[in-house]
């Protein structure tokens, strides 16, 4: 079968992103869908992945905030080779579509990142572009970010940020810490805007969201808390629509009860990984910032306890949202397909599967929620492990 003869995956059930279709079958060509048929109308002769009775079909999972996988680290690793390990970590898991991120680093180390990026995007289509996580930063809220890296935006700075790239840019920043207008700024160079480790007021979230702020990065962690009377960034980000908050759904991070809370809002929820180096590895701890962090029970937290990111997959995300969230699973497939493609402006390639889409997808076991196949631009990967 050549790439670009037409084939199809069928499968018992198939969610495209909004509704579920029963015995339906995708048409791929080349690296995008062409069709969405019922099964017994595939012309005769077509190649067809059947999938096991009861197996499900979805968009790819699409992550937008990946710090490592595969024990890389991209702020340790900013190649296209490092990307490629991380991406085929991730993928593992039915991720085919991620933003890298880079924590709060140096400006030369920004520089070497978004070359990284730009040079993996003309081979993997796994990569999506890049977000940089800090360093415009607040220090009262850095988390695991080095304090030492925070700091105001450079010349050097705003230039790699605002620089034209093959993909999206996304900058996590506390808007308190950025001059009047710098939002603004970003936004008219295409530049997708989220608050995040930021001690930003309720006042102060509303101007940025008016400049440009469209999402909130891991919403109620490193954050101020919603309180009655200083409702904060949380409030702002609940109660307005058109907004999206990335949520880690890990039983670690945020309580279920105020999962539950946030997507009760009317912004736009979507999952999140958060993911350090040990998802899809084997190293029961990894360096950051000259910290030890240590692994321990899907956990990646400091010696004194402070979380450092997630060992999270998108996978298990999904599946948290089922069994702690009491979402049904074609609106937890939602947030890690449709929402995440709708923040980054690419509804109408990524996200669903409908023609004219990128062939982005997962198959998987509805019970368990566990990955059985993964497709990559029409290219499908069983990658050793998957099935475990």
């Amino acid at each position: 079968m050549t790439a670009a003869q037409r084939h199809a995956a069928a499968a018992d059930t198939v969610f495209d992103g909004a509704a579920v279709h029963r015995d339906c079958a995708v048409v791929i060509e080349g690296g995008d869908i062409v069709a969405l048929l019922p099964r017994r109308q595939l012309p005769p002769g077509m190649p067809v992945r059947d999938l096991p009775d009861g197996a499900w079909l979805a968009p790819g999972f699409i992550d937008v905030q990946v710090n490592g996988g595969g024990d890389v680290l991209f702020n340790d690793t900013p190649t296209p080779e490092g990307l490629a390990t991380i991406v085929a970590a991730h993928r593992r898991f039915g991720t085919t579509a991620l933003l890298p991120t880079l924590i709060s680093d140096t400006t030369e180390k920004m520089r070497a990142a978004s070359a990284a990026v730009d040079t993996a995007m003309a081979r993997e289509p796994g990569v999506l572009g890049i977000h940089f996580e800090g360093p415009f930063l607040s220090p009262e809220r850095a988390g695991v970010h080095d304090p030492t890296m925070l700091r105001a935006p450079t010349g050097d700075d705003i230039e790699i940020v605002m620089a034209p790239r093959r993909g999206v840019t996304l900058a996590t920043l506390a808007p308190e810490r950025v001059p009047a207008g710098f939002i603004a700024r970003l936004a008219g160079a295409g530049v997708r805007i989220a608050l995040g480790h930021s001690m930003a007021s309720y006042e102060q979230t509303r101007a940025a969201i008016a400049e440009g702020l469209t999402g909130f990065t891991h919403l109620f962690n490193a954050m101020p808390p919603l309180l009655s009377r200083e409702p904060g960034p949380i409030a702002a980000a609940l109660e307005t629509p058109g907004l999206f908050y990335g949520l880690i759904v890990d039983g670690e991070h945020v309580a279920p009860a105020m999962l539950r809370l946030a997507l009760r809002g009317v912004g736009q929820p979507m999952l999140v990984t958060d993911a350090m180096p040990p998802v899809g590895g084997t190293g029961a701890s990894f360096m950051l910032g000259g910290k030890e962090i240590l692994v321990h029970d899907g956990r990646c937290a400091t010696a004194d306890g402070t979380l450092s990111g997630a060992a999270l997959d998108m996978a298990s995300a999904v599946r948290n949202s089922v069994r702690l969230l009491g979402l049904d699973l074609p609106d937890a497939l939602r947030l890690a397909t449709a929402a995440p493609a709708a923040f980054l402006g690419l509804g109408h390639r990524l996200g669903h599967l409908a023609p004219g889409h990128r062939a982005n997808m997962v198959a998987l076991d509805p019970t368990e929620i566990r990955v059985l196949s993964t497709w990559v631009a029409g290219e499908e990967f069983t990658d050793p492990g998957q099935r475990d």
